[in-house]
């Protein structure tokens, strides 16, 4: 089982497929890298596909510090120097993106070649001139409550899987996922939920000038459409694709159809 030491310790899990050229997967808050499954094995034929678990998730070490959105960046550059990684195209998934974006705010585009952002906008918060955020105050301090006791937070999971999705979860999905998400200690799982929440990445849009892929599900019980038509209109260089009968998982909900959208924006780089 690989894994990657950071400096301070943490234990980033990996698992990779493939030779050729570096596709970096990135997974959303609470997640991990056994979402990417499908697609390390259709790239990893002519590609190195790798997904990682950001430190606190997955199978990565349950480390108490470090638990922000700017430091997960900051563990991927480490990331993609330890593994002598160049030209990268770095694909993010809900906070996966937030990941993203931080880490072109802070390093700006080294060693990166292009991104896919998948299902998410510059911000989860609705600030005053942002509606289009998930949650207000109130509701980030409701979750914030409700991650600290077992039997609650195993309820608002269940709840949070089944509006991640278009329709009904399959039951086997379902019951990984949950597994997944469970993993995380209460207090990982507290930290980083703030942190990410309050991001607001609208001053770093428009200065990614590499080329996106936007791919976004049709349906918008958690991300709106309206945040990929912003993304759009400010990223230089940007095409958007939208998944008719997905949520916030199209590449669990519509797995051909992703596979073969980054396979073509893969194509169109080389």
């Amino acid at each position: 089982m690989p894994f990657l030491k950071m400096e301070d310790g943490a234990e980033l899990h990996y698992e990779e497929q493939g030779q050729g050229q570096p596709i970096l997967f990135i997974h959303g808050v609470w997640m991990s890298g056994r979402f990417f499954d499908r697609q390390l094995s259709f790239l990893g034929k002519n590609n190195r596909a790798i997904a990682v678990d950001l430190r606190g998730h997955g199978q990565s070490s349950h480390i108490h510090s470090g638990h922000t959105v700017a430091n997960y960046a900051r563990d991927i550059r480490a990331f993609i120097r330890e593994m002598a990684l160049t030209e990268v195209i770095l694909v993010g998934w809900s906070m996966g993106a937030f990941v993203i974006w931080d880490y072109f705010k802070q390093f700006g585009p080294e060693n990166i070649k292009a991104t896919v952002v998948i299902e998410e906008t510059p911000s989860d918060f609705k600030w005053p001139d942002w509606p289009l955020g998930f949650a207000d105050f109130n509701a980030l301090c409701d979750m914030m409550r409700v991650i600290q006791f077992p039997d609650d937070r195993a309820a608002f999971v269940r709840e949070f899987i089944g509006e991640m999705y278009k329709d009904t979860p399959p039951a086997d999905e379902e019951s990984w996922i949950f597994e997944e998400i469970m993993r995380l200690p209460a207090t990982i799982a507290s930290s980083i939920i703030f942190d990410q929440t309050v991001q607001d990445y609208r001053p770093v849009i428009p200065q990614i000038n590499v080329p996106t892929l936007l791919c976004f599900g049709r349906d918008e019980k958690l991300i709106p459409i309206a945040g990929a038509e912003y993304l759009s209109k400010h990223l230089p260089v940007s095409r958007t694709v939208l998944f008719e009968e997905s949520g916030h998982l199209p590449f669990l909900e519509e797995t051909d159809k992703l596979n073969q959208e980054l396979g073509i924006f893969v194509k169109e780089l080389s």
